[in-house]
């Protein structure tokens, strides 16, 4: 008869535990793997990133010189137009690189966008009258065999760039990343605006073609100025940095696949 108490006891102590709420959770254990794996994603992605952003700075760069020097000797505004939004494109990943210097990035934000809009007002007004001066007879674009070759190669480099980047910077929810992926984009636009507008005076001897070339390029650079000066909250670097900490990162990935607003330009591109 003792036996069976001993039994009784053993039962009820197995259906505590059997009632297992916590012990459900017990499975829930290997949940902290996931965030190592995300965290090791996350930093090959931020890896690659910062290859994709040195190259283009880069290219930018050697694409500058090139489209300066080709430009100064053919009289053509639209490749010192080009050249000089490469310039632009490197010293605003140079006030970008600045703002993250610092201990409270976000608080520079403001200013490195006012640095960045400044500069394309500036292009914009230098290219156009330089393209009006163009126009008034001033003087005619020659043809340059350099500022052809140079134009073909960024159109075929620069859209491969910006959609590896683009693709990398949503995955891994940046909006900055994304961000500048569309202003290595644009230098695709601009690319085929300097091919079509050489191509046409070297081909039938339109010198026009040249300067109109170069206020479509002023055209897009006010545009990107204005957006600049204005700020984009939703896809400006600042605004990725709130959204670095792990919660935050979650409930961006639930309401978005590269962690801004939803609505924000950044993002909502079906194209891309």
């Amino acid at each position: 008869m003792s036996i069976e108490p001993l039994r009784l006891t053993t039962a009820p102590a197995a259906t505590t535990p059997a009632a297992p709420t916590p012990a459900a959770t017990a499975p829930a254990a290997p949940a902290p793997a996931a965030p190592t794996l995300a965290a090791e994603r996350r930093a090959v992605l931020a890896r690659r990133i910062r290859l994709f952003v040195a190259a283009t700075i880069t290219y930018n760069l050697i694409e500058a010189v090139v489209a300066l020097t080709a430009g100064a000797k053919a009289s053509s505004s639209a490749l010192i137009g080009f050249g000089l939004d490469s310039v632009i494109e490197v010293s605003s990943a140079a006030a970008v690189a600045w703002q993250f210097a610092g201990r409270d990035p976000e608080a520079r934000e403001r200013v490195a966008l006012k640095v960045i809009g400044a500069s394309f007002f500036a292009l914009a007004a230098f290219v156009t009258v330089d393209a009006l001066r163009s126009l008034l007879g001033s003087g005619e674009a020659e043809h340059s065999s350099v500022g052809l070759i140079l134009a073909a190669v960024s159109l075929a480099v620069m859209p491969g760039l910006s959609y590896a980047q683009r693709r990398a910077g949503r995955e891994i929810g940046s909006a900055s990343a994304v961000a500048d992926s569309k202003q290595t984009l644009l230098c695709t636009y601009l690319s085929a605006v300097l091919l079509v507008g050489l191509a046409l005076n070297s081909l039938f001897g339109w010198s026009w073609a040249d300067p109109i070339a170069a206020l479509v390029i002023a055209v897009i650079a006010v545009r990107e100025g204005r957006e600049a000066w204005a700020g984009d909250d939703c896809c400006s670097p600042a605004s990725a940095l709130r959204l670095a900490s792990p919660a935050a990162t979650a409930a961006a990935d639930s309401e978005d696949s590269c962690a801004c607003s939803p609505g924000c330009s950044c993002c909502t591109d079906p194209a891309t």
